[in-house]
């Protein structure tokens, strides 16, 4: 096997219940895969980045897997593992000392062999065993040594990491030198103290400065509007279990790829039902996986379905978003088949139930088909820009200068608040502080009016915005006794 400059991928493979993602998670050092007593939980890859010494490595969590199903579900996770077992460089078959040898891992180890991979057979659940009694039966799988490991306790993991990276040890240093991981770059943070307000403003300004880092895009929804079938149709090949059936995604799937030049992360995620409806263990587990992906993007893409009623509950899950802070654009699938009765019905119930998304550019799309995602990624762009835009501290003094001399603030009593200058006090989302006097009384429509000016001057569209009052007081004022 030769070796290249790219990280080594090493593949978990497994019937169902055998603890892979207890292995996945042990071996990256996180809890990005959902372990529960519950078998069928993993039905994507999952992929994740670890290290042995020096060596870096790509691990992939996979479904249980059943070479022989041929449909349904079962066949649907059967080709996610039969794709990770073909792109990987080293596979760990995982058995379960406790369980012994089934008809299922004799069907594994006959197509591990003909897939020609090198293949590490793991027998895990080992721990208080009598290891030469617990690996004896395992041997007739003919794929070599067994090696006795405890995913959850993590005895003998590192040694079988080692064993399965061995090969590396043949590469040239100059190779495993050149194997880096690309960390992210993010924009430092502005210190408002160090702004001088003063300062003259070029009218003629630069265009804003695009984020460095790769825009994190989580594609959330209800159950079933066609979130796996948008990533697959996005990155041309079939990376994730589209199947017509609520629940199919469990986990938040991270997916990396390049489009037009641009780095991007998509997070497949699992459909959100209303809490009353959300009964299994593991499904709670998917709907908490599916809140840390939207606060952890940059973007979010909020899929509606075309063919179904604008309820309460895509309400609920955009409100979620908008509080999150995330720009955000709007996907409306399954338009294609629509009359014109039907879809002027769905704009109207749009504007009726999801009115406060009005910052958001909403597409009509055919995830199916893939039209309309070219505008879609475009919006996603320019929401990615507009949540990290840098605001020119003179520019945003003046535009609120003459926000208030068209309409100034309402009165409380005698007295009138004075707004006397902003900055930027933050990005992903904008946020503007307003210094001034009696700023503690401007109402929450006040503070709508200023949004939509600051918004239409600096082009803000896609991305919520913060405003935050910041009164100044006297300090000659003495306190009561």
């Amino acid at each position: 096997m030769s070796t290249s400059r790219f990280k080594p991928v090493v593949a978990l493979v497994g019937r169902a219940n055998v603890g892979k993602s207890t292995l996945f998670n042990r071996i990256t050092r996180s809890r990005a895969a959902l372990v529960a007593d519950f078998a069928g939980l993993t039905r994507d890859r999952h992929y994740g980045e670890g290290r042995i010494g020096r060596h870096p490595f790509i691990a992939v969590d996979t479904g249980g897997f059943e070479p022989v199903a041929k449909d349904g579900i079962l066949r649907e996770m059967a080709r996610q593992t039969e794709q990770a077992i073909a792109e990987a460089d080293v596979v760990i078959f995982l058995v379960d000392a406790r369980a012994g040898v089934n008809a299922h891992d004799h069907e594994i180890a006959q197509l591990l062999r003909r897939s020609g991979q090198r293949v590490i057979l793991a027998v895990n659940k080992a721990e208080g065993m009598r290891h030469a009694a617990a690996l004896a039966e395992f041997h007739e799988l003919g794929l070599g040594e067994p090696r006795p490991i405890s995913a959850s306790h993590g005895d003998g993991v590192v040694d079988l990491i080692e064993d399965a990276l061995s090969f590396l040890d043949e590469a040239d240093d100059d190779d495993l030198a050149a194997v880096q991981a690309d960390e992210p770059e993010f924009p430092e943070d502005i210190d408002p103290d160090t702004i001088d307000l003063d300062a003259e403003d070029d009218e003629t300004e630069a265009q804003p400065e695009q984020p460095r880092h790769r825009l994190k895009l989580a594609i959330v929804g209800r159950p079933n509007v066609g979130k796996s079938t948008l990533i697959n149709a996005l990155i041309g090949e079939e990376r994730v279990i589209a199947f017509d059936m609520p629940g199919t995604t469990r986990d938040a799937i991270e997916i990396d790829f390049e489009r037009d030049g641009k780095a991007y992360t998509l997070i497949d995620t699992a459909g959100l039902r209303r809490r009353g409806k959300v009964f299994e263990t593991i499904e709670k587990f998917s709907v908490i996986k599916t809140l840390q992906a939207i606060e952890a993007c940059n973007v979010v893409l909020l899929m509606v379905d075309a063919q179904a009623e604008i309820s309460d509950q895509d309400a609920h899950i955009a409100g979620f978003i908008v509080e999150s802070g995330r720009a955000l654009v709007v996907a409306i699938n399954k338009w294609d088949g629509l009359d014109a009765e039907r879809r002027e019905w769905i704009r109207r119930e749009f504007d009726r139930k999801l009115r406060f998304l009005s910052f958001a550019r909403v597409h009509t799309i055919s995830a199916l088909k893939g039209q309309g995602l070219k505008a879609v990624m475009k919006s996603v762009d320019e929401a990615h820009a507009a949540a990290y835009r840098k605001l020119s501290t003179p520019k945003l003094t003046r535009t609120l200068h003459a926000a208030v001399e068209q309409q100034p603030p309402p009165r409380k009593g005698i007295f009138r608040p004075k707004m006397r200058y902003a900055h930027q006090g933050g990005q992903n989302p904008p946020l503007i502080v307003i210094h001034g006097s009696g700023l503690d009384a401007v109402p929450d429509s006040y503070r709508r009016y200023l949004e939509s000016r600051f918004r239409s001057v600096f082009k803000l569209e896609g991305t919520p915005l913060r405003i935050e009052f910041k009164s100044s007081h006297n300090p000659y004022v003495q306190g009561k006794s």
